[in-house]
């Protein structure tokens, strides 16, 4: 098991935001979190970056409580890409990615050819490496986000967390995204609305209402026509794309 949750309970003031969960995470799993706004996604994955501390309930590590950890090794293990990250000064972009770098180093070390070319390696997945010297204010939304995901891989982690990765993202760097996501040798959890990338994508599934889980599962088995008007009311067909053979849904307006 690579993270977990059980009974994780966070709240503002007297709302609670997430409300009982529980949940598993195998290593190397792609998982996709669903659910309408306001369902707790983003608190959710806060809560597993160790962000957080729940009200009540652990969140763990091969079984290791994460508020047990050093923050140091805890970002040495987990990476999170927000929604929106952003930061006021003009920094290259390779300086940017080079941040990624920080949980493996002691204030005395020093910077070696192994990191640049892990820094090189990250910026090159996400098709950033010819911006390496451009300036953050100069970026495009899209680039900007891509620059992110950059720097949380520059970090090594064996568990990356993101939320709405593909926001800013144009179709083509959509679909890209998801598939390097897909493909990373670690444990991904992500925060997604489109439903037909989520089928494409990712080996299982978790969907969340009103702060709980109320669905999970294989795409196969959790995207059915039901359970999108119980959860997100929409009135969809589905059916099995003769072009990647997973399901398609089509949205009836």
């Amino acid at each position: 098991m690579s993270i977990s949750a059980e009974k994780v309970t966070w709240k503002v003031g007297k709302k609670i935001i997430v409300n009982n969960v529980s949940l598993n995470v195998n290593r190397g799993e792609t998982v996709g979190l669903l659910g309408p706004n306001g369902s707790g996604k983003s608190s959710l994955l806060r809560l597993l970056a160790g962000l957080r501390r729940p009200h009540s309930g652990v969140v763990a590590l091969d079984a290791k409580d994460i508020s047990q950890m050093a923050k140091k090794q805890l970002a040495r293990r987990i990476a999170f890409v927000e929604q929106h990250g952003m930061t006021e000064s003009n920094m290259r972009v390779r300086d940017v990615v080079k941040l990624g770098r920080i949980p493996h180093h002691s204030p005395f070390s020093n910077w070696s050819t192994h990191d640049d070319e892990t820094v090189n390696g990250a910026l090159e997945r996400v098709g950033m490496l010819d911006h390496s010297d451009q300036g953050w204010q100069s970026l495009s939304g899209g680039e900007r986000q891509r620059v992110h995901i950059a720097r949380a891989l520059a970090q090594s982690p064996t568990e990356i967390l993101l939320d709405e990765p593909t926001n800013h993202l144009d179709i083509h760097h959509q679909i890209q995204l998801m598939k390097l996501i897909s493909e990373l040798p670690v444990t991904s959890l992500v925060a997604i609305h489109d439903l037909n990338h989520a089928s494409m994508f990712c080996d299982a599934l978790i969907v969340m209402q009103q702060g709980e889980i109320v669905a999970r599962g294989t795409p196969e088995e959790i995207l059915t026509e039901s359970l999108l008007w119980d959860v997100f009311r929409v009135e969809t067909r589905i059916e099995i794309s003769p072009y990647h053979g997973k399901k398609h849904i089509h949205y009836i307006v």
